[in-house]
């Protein structure tokens, strides 16, 4: 049996620039989820679940609005707020799943296409530590249709250890065989931080996913681990702490209007 959704083994590369050097490299693998295929993907895979305990699971109430059985109706009504043509819409998402019931997802990102299979969108779901989501909606109006450019205004606190006053700058390889993932964090100063997932494909199967669990033990939790012991690191290098001040909502969205420049919107909405 064969899936559109897939899983994606590779890496995770963060480089620090200021004002220490920083860097750290370690093995991660993503799955990219179909959402149409969500409810067949846990027919037929013994070690998935769906919005229920599995060996790998995804729940939906970990994304979005964090609802479960609206995610992709979520998806579509943000993408309709940026006056976007929802027709005929495929949504996959590239996210960490669950493992033994546990996860943490510092990025999610969703490739939006049309009837046609042309990517109309990306949206970037970012999550921090204090269980905050903020999420990105950036047409598809820069770049190809194999290689995107986007540009934002950071816009949710991230880490103790770079301030709010940055912008994001996104580097996308839509999964086919491989997949990238890069973001260059900016200040006044310029580069800041430069952070990457690259990945290749494997069709999905238990076969994959039994593989996975075995080359990847505990994956998620040594995510969170490898955080907190990277914070560490920085605080002993004497860099120095930016304080958390809680987000207004939890949940929350920005919309990028297509221009010339990608600047954010000033229009920060929460979920419905």
């Amino acid at each position: 049996m064969s899936f559109s959704s897939a899983l994606f083994a590779g890496e995770v590369f963060h480089q620090r620039h200021r004002p220490k050097q920083h860097r750290l490299r370690y093995r991660v693998f993503s799955l990219l989820i179909d959402l149409d295929e969500m409810e067949r993907l846990d027919r037929s895979l013994r070690l998935f679940g769906l919005n229920r305990f599995a060996p790998l699971s995804l729940y939906e109430s970990d994304h979005g609005e964090g609802r479960e059985g609206g995610l992709k109706d979520w998806v579509a009504c943000q993408l309709q707020r940026a006056g976007l043509d929802t027709r005929a819409l495929s949504v996959s998402m590239l996210c960490y799943p669950r493992i033994f019931g546990y996860v943490f997802n510092p990025l999610t990102v969703y490739f939006c296409r049309d009837g046609d299979n042309r990517l109309i969108a990306i949206l970037y779901e970012v999550e921090n530590t204090f269980h905050e989501r903020h999420t990105y909606i950036i047409p598809a109006s820069s770049g190809t249709q194999t290689s995107l450019q986007h540009e934002c205004r950071k816009d949710m606190y991230v880490s103790p250890f770079i301030g709010m006053d940055c912008r994001y700058h996104f580097r996308i390889k839509p999964p086919d065989d491989t997949v990238l993932i890069a973001i260059d964090e900016t200040d006044d100063e310029g580069s800041l931080l430069y952070a990457s997932f690259t990945g290749r494909r494997k069709a999905l199967s238990d076969r994959t996913l039994l593989k996975a669990l075995l080359f990847y033990p505990l994956m998620t939790l040594k995510i969170m681990g490898a955080i907190h012991w990277e914070a560490l690191r920085l605080w002993l290098k004497g860099i120095p702490l930016h304080r958390h001040h809680k987000a207004a909502r939890p949940v929350q969205t920005t919309i990028v209007h297509p221009a010339s420049d990608l600047t954010c919107s000033d229009l920060t909405r929460s979920s419905p």
